[in-house]
């Protein structure tokens, strides 16, 4: 393996394919959520990740997605802006050999996908990583709250470069969890509850 081959694989680190190198597209703007906080992360949502419904927005590497699967969630859909990334993913799955029903991955930015399907069935989980330097939670968490998307007892994943705080999240939403790693925040939030 080459050294640029090093520097672009992860290794999964629980459930079924712990321990399993996977590659991720050579792309700049791909920016992996680190060992450590998918550790927490996944510790985190344990008891949520079985027969779980993800969407990956920003897939990037697609780590997440893959953690998941490999914890036993049923299905992740996964969305990223660039078809190569689209196409290493698949790559990916395939040589995990993941039953092909149990994702999809869609070639398009994270704001046309939420809009160009408005009548998603809602999701257990979604994970947010969009690029540092945009702005884009402002737009595409609203599109979650006034599509509903997330379930009752279902959970949304930010990370960011800022601390995310109620000013960030859409009314009534609540933050669960967050910590912080290096320059990178990350959260767990949620739609409250209905009484």
């Amino acid at each position: 393996m080459t050294k640029p081959d090093l520097e672009n694989t992860l290794r999964i680190i629980g459930g079924n394919w712990r321990s399993r190198k996977v590659s991720f597209a050579d792309q700049i703007q791909i920016r992996p959520t680190p060992a450590r906080v998918r550790e927490t992360l996944f510790n985190w949502l344990q008891y949520h990740i079985a027969g779980s419904r993800c969407l990956e927005l920003y897939a990037g590497s697609g780590i997440l997605s893959l953690e998941a699967l490999s914890r036993g969630a049923r299905h992740v859909t996964l969305v990223d802006a660039a078809a190569s990334i689209c196409s290493h993913l698949h790559g990916v799955l395939q040589a995990l050999a993941a039953d092909p029903q149990s994702y999809t991955c869609s070639s398009s930015t994270a704001l046309a996908y939420l809009q160009a399907n408005p009548n998603l069935t809602p999701f257990d989980l979604i994970f947010l990583d969009p690029p540092f330097d945009s702005k884009e939670l402002s737009s595409i968490l609203p599109l979650l709250a006034a599509g509903k998307l997330v379930t009752a007892d279902g959970f949304v994943y930010i990370e960011s470069a800022a601390v995310v705080d109620q000013q960030v999240l859409p009314e009534g939403w609540q933050i669960h969890r967050q910590k912080r790693a290096a320059g990178v925040h990350y959260c767990l939030c949620r739609p409250a509850r209905e009484s």
